[in-house]
């Protein structure tokens, strides 16, 4: 599995309106206004439908602060983190941490159980033995000595006492597989907390949207083709949301080949070695963090076992196994607009 993962590209298609890089002219008393903005290490761009420029400006600013909060809270590469302070204390005592961090331990948590330990944000140690920017292939050795430290069921969080403890030495918690889908979360609490009665927040390519667009439309976002022969061909498909997230992981976003075999960052907490069989998994869910963790654990899981277990928790999804064939939901049926003749033969 990813752990920090930087999952781009689904696409917002919908906001045609748009005049960047700010104010909108869409008919009706409310326009969409857009902002922008580099937070966890990745582009984060929020769009409301507002009556005034001054109103959307103060919510997406709220929305940023948020962001920028759980950033200084849950990032794994700040030294002053809740979670480095979890991982440097691991197998030595507790951390007291804050209620949103020790929320978001949970849901990862509920995320590992429910995929059997296919989504385990406790990988890390064995996914910093790859560099895939140098093509480096850890030996056998190496990630059998670092499997032993991955195991999420010796993360022990306790609500009573708002504590996380690691109950190893050498273990470490990274919430980057899950943490970009929950920022879009609390970012879309905090618009509503402002007022504001529609938008989307797009963390990278953890996408959540809420309410509707002036006029009354639904918020369309694409989703990514993992194989395009060309430019034309990146968004191959898009789906209507309303109230709901939108989250792909793909063997695509960091990568490469050797000997004819591509290496990517999705890796399998039993082998250490990325998943196979897969080539992207797309879900829809309620809540982004829950979109974000299971995209993740359903690519380890594979084709049959995910579409089981989409269907259990009651998301929609979209599953390209490695021959490009397409597996989705029954809800997702009609939902789905391919963007090429021929229908699924985009994917």
């Amino acid at each position: 599995m990813r752990i920090n993962k930087t999952k781009a590209i689904i696409v917002a298609l919908s906001i045609a309106c748009i005049s960047m890089p700010f104010l909108s002219s869409c008919r009706g008393k409310e326009r969409l206004y857009r902002k922008s903005a580099i937070l966890m290490d990745t582009l984060v761009a929020i769009t409301v439908s507002a009556d005034s420029k001054e109103n959307a400006s103060a919510a997406i600013d709220a929305a940023f602060a948020e962001i920028k909060g759980l950033e200084a809270r849950m990032s794994f590469w700040s030294p002053d983190s809740e979670i480095s302070a979890i991982n440097k204390y691991a197998g030595v005592k507790k951390v007291k941490v804050s209620p949103q961090t020790l929320e978001l331990t949970e849901k990862a948590l509920f995320v590992s159980e429910k995929t059997g330990g296919a989504f385990d944000p406790t990988i890390g140690p064995v996914i910093r033995l790859y560099d895939f920017k140098e093509g480096v292939i850890p030996g056998e050795d190496k990630i059998k000595e670092r499997l032993g430290r991955v195991d999420w069921r010796k993360v022990v969080a306790d609500r009573t006492g708002l504590t996380v403890y690691l109950s190893e030495k050498g273990m470490s918690f990274d919430t980057g597989g899950i943490l970009k889908g929950y920022a879009a979360d609390v970012a879309v609490q905090a618009l509503k907390d402002k007022g504001i009665k529609g938008g989307l927040v797009a963390i990278a390519g953890d996408i959540k949207a809420f309410g509707l667009k002036p006029g009354g439309g639904p918020w369309n976002v694409g989703i990514r083709n993992p194989r395009p022969e060309s430019e034309k061909d990146d968004v191959s498909a898009t789906v209507a949301l309303m109230d709901e997230a939108i989250s792909t992981s793909g063997d695509y976003e960091r990568f490469f080949i050797k000997d004819g075999v591509r290496y990517h960052h999705i890796l399998d907490p039993k082998t250490g070695r990325p998943a196979a069989g897969v080539r992207s998994v797309t879900v829809i869910a309620k809540e982004g963090v829950m979109a974000d963790g299971f995209s993740t654990g359903i690519f380890v899981m594979g084709p049959e076992k995910g579409m089981r277990l989409l269907k259990k928790l009651g998301f929609e999804g979209v599953i390209v196994d490695g021959e490009g064939k397409i597996h989705m939901t029954e809800g997702l049926k009609e939902r789905l607009q391919f963007q090429k003749a021929g229908g699924h033969g985009g994917l």
